[in-house]
């Protein structure tokens, strides 16, 4: 789960990170009235939406006065930014962050991520602030440091501080910035985060180690335990299809193809995308219906499945071992007829109760392909959508 950067930079403040002030808008007018409370010379504006590269795109601004406050908040609220990850069709600003501006001396960059090979929280630092960290890595990989934290003990005071010299903090700074990891480190791990990311990690003319930007997501398995993580979400920055996906509890992800894929478990998911662009397809969206999925759930992801316009064919491919392939076929019929299914389906059973599964297709009165393999199926789905 993602959320904007004030609410991260909200969550950070509540374990001493050190951020500038700021307040939300959702007016021009409210941007005004939170400059004017700020009392400071110098105001950022920043739309806030889920994505980065923001400034690149035009939504972040430097106001001198209130009437640059006013004039920034008219052009950015409302408008549509697109960068390198929202995708062309951008996302529109509904929100505004109105900040004091800070005298920054030297940007840096820290963040704090599981690293998937190893298993461990890794914190990662570089003096490269203010570049997305993928450029980083690839044009001067050697900037970038790491410090593995071993999960028995935590993050330790000698691996911050060893950060902070490999990034070249100035050495009267260096306890400050020891300090701000080891609270990063510690909101990441209380809060269940899959990543926090500050960037840039800003040294001041006053001597403040300071955050000017945070992006912090959170491991969405483990949001039952933060209600208060819970109540940050902002439906209207995710898409509607992989909303009414968690209401049942079903792992949706769209895409920009147009075959649909319905699958039981993540790796036969991946799979089964990867065969689809083999033979010359394009997936549509990941879609794991789980291995305990009810006659409803899969209704409801068949439903998923079909209201994205873009969909001109469905494959389902089921290897039936916790999930039954009876349930399966009862789900895809009962949605297809809730729906008046009137695209190319290819159905691949295989597994518990097949025999079942596929008298309940065969019965059903819909116009439905059978597929003897994976493979045959991915063939069948993109010869029909073609």
């Amino acid at each position: 789960m993602n959320i904007h950067e004030y609410q991260g930079k909200e969550v950070l403040r509540q374990y001493g990170v050190n951020v500038p002030r700021g307040k939300v808008a959702f007016t021009v007018d409210e941007a005004v009235e939170a400059a004017k409370e700020l009392g400071t010379s110098v105001v950022v504006v920043k739309a806030q939406i889920h994505a980065g590269g923001r400034g690149k795109a035009g939504g972040v601004k430097v106001a001198k006065n209130l009437d640059e406050v006013r004039t920034y908040a008219e052009d950015i609220l409302g408008k549509v930014l697109v960068t390198h990850q929202t995708g062309p069709e951008g996302k529109e600003v509904k929100r505004l962050l109105i900040e004091e501006g800070c005298d920054i001396k030297k940007e840096y960059y820290v963040g704090v991520v599981v690293d998937r090979g190893t298993g461990r929280v890794v914190l990662m630092a570089s003096e490269e602030g203010g570049t997305e960290i993928e450029e980083v890595a690839e044009h001067s990989p050697e900037k970038i440091f790491k410090e593995v934290v071993d999960p028995a003990v935590g993050l330790l005071m000698f691996q911050a501080r060893r950060l902070a010299y490999a990034i070249n903090i100035p050495n009267e700074l260096v306890n400050k910035a020891v300090k701000f990891m080891m609270s990063l480190y510690q909101a990441f791990v209380e809060k269940d985060c899959s990543i926090a990311e500050i960037n840039p990690l800003v040294v001041t003319g006053s001597g403040d180690v300071m955050a000017l930007d945070a992006k912090i997501n959170f491991d969405s398995n483990a949001l039952y335990r933060h209600k208060d993580i819970v109540e940050l979400r902002d439906l209207a920055e995710e898409d509607e299809k992989e909303i009414q996906a968690s209401k049942f509890d079903l792992s949706y992800i769209s895409l920009d193809g147009n075959i649909g894929c319905m699958v039981n478990g993540a790796g036969l998911a991946m799979a089964t995308m990867d065969i689809i662009k083999y033979y010359g397809g394009e997936p549509a969206n990941f879609l794991d219906v789980g291995g305990g999925a009810t006659t409803e759930k899969v209704t409801e992801a068949f439903k998923i499945i079909l209201s994205d316009q873009q969909v001109k064919g469905i494959f389902v491919n089921i290897f039936g071992g916790i999930m039954k392939c009876d349930i399966i076929a009862n789900g895809v019929v009962e949605a297809a007829k809730q729906v008046s299914l009137d695209r190319p389906l290819v159905v691949r059973l295989e597994g518990t109760n097949v025999d079942l599964g596929k008298k309940i297709l065969n019965e059903s009165g819909l116009n439905i392909v059978a597929a003897d393999s994976m493979s045959d199926g991915a063939q069948k789905i993109v010869a029909l959508v073609k």
